[in-house]
């Protein structure tokens, strides 16, 4: 069965920029001389250092741990030796710790690197376990412990697995090149998820811009009846989880929902990758493909980067700025991409794409009156009232805002591209949220 041109409500046409690197094949980054490793790159519990200043360590090597069920252990990218553990800001803004680790140049992998057997041979608990062991978290958004989301309460009946190919971010093309260059791993990475949650469908979306991708997908899965790749109407957000579940299968997701309340689990393609690694291989997740883009950077480049390496060494390798300096440096891309102070600060799991922009691109806009068009509602894929949100968070009335479901938005930011008067609409909105959950917090 094909699933064609699928879409959902709302969203906006984005200009794509994916040229300059759509159909450049994946490289090696150098190897890194030092990395400094968070142990703090997920949404959960942060890890305890299981190392110390002076420890040698191998690829692969687990160096971080938390006993919390919601949480991800974090593993070094190099063998060498522990040079420091210290705090530092790191891409999504948190201040955390960091294991700083100075090569050897030997590449020497752990002895716990191995495959872990045939996947038909694996219970679903020992997928979850050797998930968990390696560190997997989600690639393309906010890190979500993978051994969590695949380990649902018992109440919620799951019958569908996504994976998420949509990538519709502009200028991202690290999913892309994965989905063409690695289509097997992504299919076994697929049925190891089923097998691990007990579904007997998975449903790939894939936006109609990546028909290479599609190609590839639907070539690799012809003999799994299970499986079928479903081809996306090119529009943004098309990537939000929510919103790929209601194209391809028709579900909303209630408001405060997951989308386990309507009985699927939505994983990313370098996820799905990971996961196929961590069993073939053995490979825990110390390294990921990523995007290195921009008008403002000479040598564009999709590059298979390990976890820690300085966004400075990426960037040399890329040839260099292509004016003096940048405008504008985003871990991500434009629409939900987050601005970085430094490119001295280290690569993360969740590091899918690093966008240099110009300076006349940088530019901000004046920001004018709102003229009460309404186009932010139109485009809305949540079918929220931006223009409302945005002025009840300017005006701090954080329970009107709350009132009006602000913890429903995705963030997307296809309100701010859409205002004409070039209104802070999600950047006001993320901040009632900040504050929205502050309160929840403290009164509990």
């Amino acid at each position: 069965m094909k699933l064609e041109n699928l879409t959902f409500k709302g969203g906006v046409n984005v200009p794509h920029y994916k040229e300059l690197t759509e159909n450049l094949s994946i490289e090696r980054a150098k190897e890194p001389a030092m990395v400094t490793i968070p142990l703090h790159q997920h949404t959960g519990a942060p890890c305890e250092p299981l190392v110390k200043v002076g420890d040698k360590v191998r690829i692969g090597q687990k160096i971080g741990q938390s006993e919390a069920f919601v949480s991800a252990p974090v593993h070094s990218s190099i063998s060498g030796t522990v040079k420091g553990i210290t705090t530092m800001t790191i891409p999504t803004g948190l201040t955390v710790n960091c294991v700083i680790i100075e090569s050897d140049g030997k590449n020497e992998l752990h002895e716990s690197v191995k495959p872990k057997g045939k996947l038909e041979d694996l219970s679903s608990e020992e997928i979850i376990e050797i998930i968990k062991e390696a560190g997997i978290t989600g690639m393309g958004g906010a890190g979500f412990p993978t051994h969590v989301k695949l380990s649902p309460p018992s109440d919620k009946k799951i019958d569908t697995i996504l994976i998420n190919g949509a990538e519709c971010e502009p200028y991202l093309t690290a999913d892309h090149r994965i989905m063409v260059e690695e289509s097997e791993k992504v299919i076994f990475g697929l049925k190891a998820i089923m097998k691990a949650v007990g579904v007997e469908r998975g449903i790939i979306g894939i936006e109609k811009n990546k028909p290479d991708a599609i190609i590839a997908l639907r070539e690799a899965s012809k003999d799994v009846k299970s499986v079928n790749v479903a081809s996306l109407k090119v529009k943004y957000p098309q990537g939000d989880e929510k919103r790929l579940i209601n194209a391809t299968l028709g579900r909303v997701v209630p408001s405060g929902g997951l989308p386990m309340d309507v009985g699927a689990v939505v994983c990313n393609i370098s996820t799905t990758k990971a996961i196929a690694e961590a069993i073939l291989e053995g490979k825990p997740l110390y390294e990921r493909i990523t995007t290195i883009t921009g008008h403002g950077i000479k040598e564009p480049k999709n590059l298979l980067v390990k976890i820690g390496t300085p966004f400075k060494d990426l960037i040399e390798q890329c040839g260099g700025f292509n004016e003096g300096s940048p405008g504008k440096i985003l871990m991500g891309g434009p629409m939900m991409g987050l601005s970085q102070y430094s490119i001295d600060i280290p690569v993360i799991k969740g590091t899918g794409g690093i966008l240099i922009m110009t300076e006349e691109e940088a530019k901000p806009e004046p920001i004018q009156p709102c003229i009460r068009c309404g186009k932010c509602v139109e485009v809305c894929p949540v079918r929220l009232q931006p223009l409302y949100l945005s002025s009840f968070a300017l005006k701090k009335n954080f329970d009107k805002a709350e009132e009006f479901h602000a913890l429903d938005c995705v963030e997307c930011g296809a309100c701010s591209y859409i205002c004409p008067s070039k209104r802070p609409l999600a950047e006001s909105i993320r901040m009632a949220k900040r504050e929205v959950i502050a309160k929840r917090k403290q009164n509990r």
